[in-house]
């Protein structure tokens, strides 16, 4: 008898997904998930994460009426920004509007 295969550590690009009543789903992209195996996708740019030309980066989001953030002194502290605040401000709101 053969062992089960392990199960696979998380990966730290972990994805939420918000499903809302209607069917339609929103995330911020990241590949830890096929969407296409979930059905037809419509991908939108959420935001921009751009350097500014004194060496800071900045995280744009205004493609979703959002802020400008930043200037950060590395991109990475930028995109994380980004994603924290799409999370808290455009994923998890989706959701609480539909509820309503």
């Amino acid at each position: 008898m053969t062992a089960p295969a392990p199960t696979p550590p998380v990966s730290p690009a972990a994805m939420s997904v918000v499903v809302l009543a209607d069917g339609t789903a929103r995330c911020v992209y990241a590949e830890a998930i096929d969407l296409g195996a979930l059905g037809d996708v419509a991908a939108t740019r959420a935001s921009h994460v751009e350097p500014d030309a004194g060496g800071g980066w900045h995280a744009d989001l205004s493609p979703v009426g959002g802020p400008l953030l930043g200037p950060f002194g590395r991109r990475s502290d930028a995109l994380a920004a980004e994603a924290a605040w799409l999370d808290r401000h455009w994923l998890v709101p989706a959701l609480e509007r539909k509820a309503q």
